[in-house]
């Protein structure tokens, strides 16, 4: 049944939408937004939607910019076409950096991964309109990033304080981004262990706020899932197969180590997980998915009614399935011209990239009804797209098997290569689909017309399939994508002549992908770790367990999952702390003034997040465009070596390297105080305007004290039997 909904620009009304001014500030803030959200996702292995800073940047700028009569509808536009962009960089980064860790850098280009990101993007863009109506208007699900983002859309057409609060957080996150990973004065990352009975443990956090943002948005029960996982693979699982299999030699102290063995072989635990993760998915989504595909063909009949209101007017599919058709047969040519540059023949290329293009016709649409629903449960940034396209890879891999190697023969690097690139556009597609149908989800609740939101969408997926295949480039070249190319690829030396890796980025999926890629074809996959990963993920499902929220933890480094928790934490207890200073106790169930009034101060923690992943993902992407100037202009030095008290000129590059520092990087403990100063301003600016204590102005310390025994009370009785709570 369709949810009884009136938008904020009623349907009778005609205001200005899709505007030259509101296409071009779209296309420059989606530029940038996808570059900031490529670096994010490389370096921690997680993106977020960017549909609420962008909506905040489009109302400043068109404001500064003196047009007075600007809509909220405009804005819509201008935050459809930013997160579209910078949605489409998920697809890309989580496959293409793949190629690096695989042995074929060469095809890491521009070319080729413009073309996987325009096709997969366009493709995902054009079966969301068939699931506009079947999900958000009939279903009505949730979208919880797309309601946030009208509400800043509202805030800002009345001249609300949002604007201000995000930008002073993109400041301070910007701030934080510079001096770490610019002048590079404190540690990124911090990690211990201890040697228990010849069990080894490790704890590790990476001190980033961007990290620490995501886990406030995604709140504790997402969190603590995902940490979960985590405390599953490092805590009990690596210390078992450590003291079976024996440990890592080489010089390695106990953390490295213990992380060492999880990373080589624990982490295909999580693998495991995710795969039959994505299928319970696939077969949980069922109905849903015939409901959708059932009304593709029959949404045009709706559209030629006359009177149709102008809120439910989407691009007609009839016209939008020679577009489709148009791509799979683009799709062909992209595969076959691949394939046969890699090697293979003619013919060989051209049967493999038919079969591969009849598999995304066939697969698409469901990967992005899955994405798409999933995303209207629990968020598009919370969208396991890494879960999906694992998934999606090991069907590509038995199918490419089975045609390229059973009856072609194929080389074995070609159907490495042909598995990748097929797989590519299908989760390209499937990253989209989900943030798609959040920004379709706030056009709802705005007013705006359906099918020049759509062509927005399409606007700013072109926009993000050219600045992504830059930014990779930019970023690769200034830092390494994946530890793996860059232990083989260098760009820095330690004084031992060793290589210097520590500034590289994890790209945590591409580096199992690309494994995963290797060991199907080599025949070097730790199948009885993929077979225990499928074990827990059957486990998880009978228990009703969120089973790809504890995947991601599982396959996600341990310092990643820490620092989400802890923002989970926060987000916990600055929320339970309104509902106990509004109802005096923490007994029972808050009621529905402590519910309004923490959803109240949510909303300035959620600006608050956005604007310090924006800001600091931002300053990475800046960083690494001076480093990138210094590698090409030899007088130019980055930014960490701009305060040189000596320099010697490295035999390898010829560009003047810095020795000694007159700043150099702050120890371990210092670093973490460095971290806790910003995680203190945040949790300043978070808890402002929450209603007094009622144990006096200040005592937020005794607040928190009563919410974690509550917490521990909870968390035991739920252990319990049901009989004895």
């Amino acid at each position: 049944m369709s949810a009884t909904h009136t938008p904020y620009v009623p349907a009778d009304q005609n205001v200005a939408e899709l505007t030259v001014r509101a296409i071009v500030l779209g296309i420059i803030l989606g530029a940038l937004m996808t570059a900031a959200n490529t670096y994010l996702g490389l370096y921690m292995g997680m993106t977020v939607s960017a549909s609420i800073p962008a909506a905040v940047m489009s109302m400043l700028l068109l404001r500064l910019l003196k047009f007075k009569d600007v809509t909220i509808l405009e804005n819509n536009v201008v935050q459809t076409m930013t997160s579209a962009g910078e949605s489409l960089a998920a697809g890309i980064i989580f496959t293409m950096p793949a190629l690096l860790v695989m042995g074929f850098a060469g095809d890491m280009n521009f070319v080729t991964v413009f073309c996987v990101a325009i096709l997969g993007g366009v493709l995902g863009t054009i079966f969301t309109i068939a699931l506009r109506r079947v999900f958000i208007v009939e279903e009505a699900l949730l979208y919880p990033e797309g309601i946030a983002c009208e509400e800043v859309l509202v805030a800002g057409e009345k001249g609300g304080s949002s604007l201000i609060v995000i930008l002073y957080a993109l400041g301070l996150g910007a701030i934080y981004g510079w001096f770490v990973k610019g002048f590079e004065i404190a540690e990124g990352k911090i990690m211990a262990g201890v040697d228990i009975i010849g069990a080894r443990i490790y704890v590790a956090s990476d001190l980033s706020l961007a990290l620490l943002s995501v886990g406030y948005i995604v709140g504790l029960r997402i969190a603590s899932y995902i940490f979960t996982g985590a405390l599953l693979g490092v805590l009990l699982i690596t210390p078992v197969y450590g003291l079976v299999h024996g440990w890592p030699s080489g010089g390695l102290d106990v953390a490295h180590s213990a992380h060492y063995l999880w990373i080589s072989h624990v982490r295909f635990v999580g693998v495991g997980c995710m795969v039959v993760g994505g299928l319970w998915t696939l077969w949980s989504m069922r109905k849903t998915i015939t409901t959708g595909v059932k009304r593709v063909f029959g949404a045009d009949l709706a559209e030629e009614q006359e009177g149709l209101l102008r809120t439910e007017k989407d691009l007609p599919m009839k016209k939008m399935m020679p577009v489709l058709i148009g791509i799979v047969i683009l799709t062909f040519f992209f595969y076959t011209w691949r394939l046969n540059v890699k090697g293979a023949s003619l013919t060989e290329a051209a049967i493999l990239g038919a079969v591969g293009s009849l598999f995304l016709a066939m697969t698409a649409f469901f990967f992005s009804a899955v994405a798409g629903y999933i995303a209207g449960v629990v968020g598009s940034s919370n969208s396991p797209v890494s879960g999906m396209t694992i998934a999606t890879l090991m069907g590509t891999a038995l199918l490419v098997w089975i045609v390229g190697d059973l009856f072609l023969g194929m080389e074995q690097n070609e159907l490495m290569y042909a598995t990748l690139i097929i797989a590519s556009v299908v989760a390209v597609n499937a990253a989209i689909a989900g943030d798609v149908m959040q920004d379709l989800k706030t056009g709802h609740l705005v007013g705006a017309t359906p099918w020049k939101q759509q062509i927005a969408e399409v606007i700013g997926v072109i926009t993000g399939a050219v600045m992504a295949p830059l930014t990779l480039v930019v970023l690769n070249d200034a830092y390494r994508l994946t530890k793996t190319y860059c232990l083989e690829n260098p760009i820095k030396y330690y004084a031992d002549g060793s290589p210097n890796c520590s500034s590289a980025l994890d790209a945590p999926q591409a580096e199992i992908i690309g494994t995963l890629i290797e060991g199907i074809f080599g025949g070097t996959v730790n199948y009885p770790m993929l077979g225990l990963g499928v074990l827990i993920a059957v486990i998880i499902i009978w228990k009703g367990l969120p089973v790809m929220s504890v995947a991601i933890g599982m396959y996600l480094p341990f310092y990643l999952s820490a620092t989400i928790f802890t923002g989970g934490l926060l987000s916990h207890f600055v929320l339970r702390t309104v509902h106990l200073r509004v109802d005096g106790s923490l007994s029972g169930e808050p009621t529905e003034e402590a519910v309004e009034a923490g959803t109240e101060v949510s909303k300035r923690g959620l600006l608050l997040s956005a604007g310090m992943i924006a800001g600091e993902a931002l300053m990475g992407v800046v960083v690494a465009i001076f480093i990138v100037m210094a590698n090409l202009i030899k007088p130019i030095r980055p930014p960490a070596e701009w305060f040189c008290s000596d320099s010697y000129v490295d035999a390898g590059s010829g560009h003047s390297m810095c020795d000694e520092r007159v700043i150099g990087t702050l120890p371990t403990w210092l670093s973490l105080l460095f971290f806790i100063w910003f995680f203190l301003v945040f949790t300043y600016l978070a808890t402002r305007g929450m209603p007094k204590s009622q144990n006096g102005r200040g005592n937020i310390l005794v607040d928190w004290i009563a919410i974690t025994i509550d917490g521990i009370r909870r968390f035991v009785n739920s252990l319990k039997p049901p009989s004895m709570r």
